[in-house]
């Protein structure tokens, strides 16, 4: 009776703490260059292959409860992360892709689940300023696929690099 009484007590314990902690991070973030964009010479838009990249980004996200969403401020970046920030009725918040060390620690400072929309030469490096991979160079000509998902626990950083899109 006792040995029962205790298996159950232990049970009802260890149900009570797996149920207190429903996420295993404190942040989250998604970092991925701008979908395919134009031949423009200043600030070009999106393709039309890449408007459709932009909406395969949304159904990526959809499932994921995003709390911010942050695009350099350049046509081609804006536009790939509008249809994601127009799904969860989120503001597109606009940084400095030159000052990537900053917008680092603006972002580790804070909780939540971000997207944060850049380019070739931005996404990897602030994936590494972050704590994350940065993986291979991004081929500047044909790579707008790859999507960096890193998750923040504490002051440990976790990461990975998937493609989205068909």
């Amino acid at each position: 009776m006792i040995v029962r009484n205790f298996i159950i007590i232990l049970s009802l314990i260890i149900l009570v703490s797996c149920g207190t902690n429903t996420t295993s991070f404190d942040a989250q973030y998604y970092l991925v260059r701008h979908a395919e964009k134009t031949t423009e010479k200043f600030d070009p838009d999106l393709t039309e292959l890449g408007r459709q990249r932009a909406l395969d980004l949304a159904d990526r996200l959809e499932d994921v409860a995003l709390t911010h969403v942050y695009s350099s401020d350049f046509r081609r970046t804006v536009n790939t992360a509008k249809p994601v920030s127009e799904n969860k009725n989120l503001e597109i918040i606009l940084y400095d892709p030159k000052n990537l060390e900053g917008l680092s620690k603006e972002l580790l400072s804070k909780d939540g689940i971000f997207l944060v929309v850049g380019h070739s030469n931005t996404t990897p490096n602030l994936s590494e300023f972050m704590g994350g991979i940065a993986g291979d160079a991004i081929i500047e000509a044909t790579e707008y696929d790859r999507l960096y998902i890193l998750e923040r626990k504490g002051n440990s950083i976790f990461s990975e690099i998937v493609v989205y899109g068909k």
